[in-house]
């Protein structure tokens, strides 16, 4: 079995999904979005992309490795 890519060159890729911005986000524009793909091959990961580049490349997570970076974020 192929291990999944874990970043898209382009967030475009991710047909059909809602970008989400954190409420702690300023007019700025100077945030990360994330969104849910729900379409395979990326279903199940969470998506992270650039607000400045909306187009541009986008990170992919398993529920578990997001889970466990936003905890260590937290600790900060």
């Amino acid at each position: 079995m192929r291990a999944l890519p874990r970043h898209v060159p382009s967030s475009t890729e991710l047909h059909g999904v809602r970008w989400l911005r954190s409420s702690y986000s300023t007019g700025a524009n100077n945030c990360v979005e994330t969104a849910c793909p729900d379409a395979p091959p990326w279903a199940g990961l969470l998506a992270v992309r650039d607000s400045k580049t909306p187009s541009g490349p986008a990170l992919l997570f398993s529920p578990g490795s997001w889970a466990a970076f936003a905890a260590g974020v937290d600790r900060m």
